[in-house]
């Protein structure tokens, strides 16, 4: 049934073109124009058979707001149905919606992979159904696990060792690393991957993370009145860097080096002010738009890209040289 979906949309496409092609030249430009126009929404119309459904652990803050606009766009450029959600950070919420998405008439399915185990039946659930399933921003260790035939998003453990290097580099002795989600994987390996390469580097578990910014800040806070030797805070979220560590590290009245992964638009004017370090950017927007992609091209002619592997949006810098071109990029929601 999906081939024959797909095999026709593909079919109207190609007649739409050959269509275009075979118009006479003594048309008008504005005739051609017209003809383009046409051709587009006709392709849009063909191709919106085909639903392509991305299901994550998002929040609806900076971060997930700009993966979700690259999902939109995507889908938008390509003319395919989206069926976008997010269960802030509720890993059963996230398996339901996944199991109705199933049900649903999903052709595709993508879906962030912070706690592997809660989704794992959900998503096999998908493949006995033949639903073609990608990983997508945490998950890449483990998409293989879950059945997916590639991972959209960085190696998390890679980019706590480039941040671990930033910091050495930057003159720091002592980081604390503070994870606002309990079990994400993915934020464990970042700070794993910052003690590999730093040394000297303790997880701080926040309570409430980013559901209480102010109760982090406290925490936070209150970690470096009792450990007066830190002087570097590397945080896992841009909003939990600018919101909480900063604030925290102000009202302690001391220098601190601090680093973030992450982008938002408070984050890189920090980094522009010299306020902030770093940010490691793992360009979300690429994630919610390459998503949406693969979904599409494995619906409509069976790619299945990746070769067995995860394909990487990151991670990079964001320093104080390149923050003014990012500062630009961030006000229009795609950074």
């Amino acid at each position: 049934m999906r081939a024959s979906k797909f095999s026709l949309a593909a079919v109207a496409a190609a007649a739409l073109l050959l269509a275009a092609c075979s118009s006479g030249s003594s048309d008008s430009a504005d005739a051609a124009a017209d003809s383009g126009g046409d051709t587009a929404a006709a392709a849009d119309s063909a191709n919106s058979d085909i639903k392509v459904c991305l299901y994550t652990h998002g929040d609806g803050g900076g971060f997930w707001s700009v993966a979700k606009k690259g999902a939109e766009k995507a889908a938008a450029d390509l003319g395919v149905t989206l069926d976008y959600q997010e269960s802030n950070n509720d890993p059963e919420k996230q398996a339901q919606m996944i199991e109705a998405g199933i049900t649903g008439g999903c052709d595709e399915i993508a879906a962030s992979a912070p706690n592997p185990d809660a989704i794992k039946d959900a998503l096999a659930k998908a493949e006995e159904a033949g639903i073609p399933v990608i990983t997508m921003n945490s998950g890449s260790k483990v998409f293989k696990d879950l059945g997916a035939y590639t991972h959209v998003g960085q190696d998390e453990f890679v980019a706590g060792q480039g941040a671990g290097e930033k910091f050495k580099e930057l003159g720091a002795t002592k980081i604390v690393c503070p994870i606002q989600e309990a079990n994400n994987i993915g934020l464990q390996e970042r700070c794993d991957g910052a003690k590999d390469t730093f040394g000297n580097v303790e997880n701080l578990q926040l309570s409430a993370g980013l559901a209480d910014i102010a109760k982090s800040q406290a925490e936070i806070q209150a970690y470096l009145e009792a450990n007066p030797d830190v002087d570097g805070i590397f945080a896992l979220n841009a909003d939990i860097a600018t919101a909480a560590a900063m604030p925290a590290a102000d009202a302690v009245g001391r220098d601190m080096t601090i680093g973030t992964v992450d982008l938002s638009g408070d984050a890189v004017k920090a980094i522009a002010a010299g306020d902030l370090a770093f940010a490691i950017d793992q360009q979300q927007y690429a994630q919610g738009y390459m998503s949406v992609v693969l979904m599409y091209l494995e619906a409509l002619n069976g790619h299945q890209l990746g070769g067995g592997l995860p394909i990487n949006t990151g991670p990079g810098f964001v320093l104080q040289g390149n923050a003014e071109k990012v500062q630009e990029l961030a006000s229009n929601g795609t950074r």
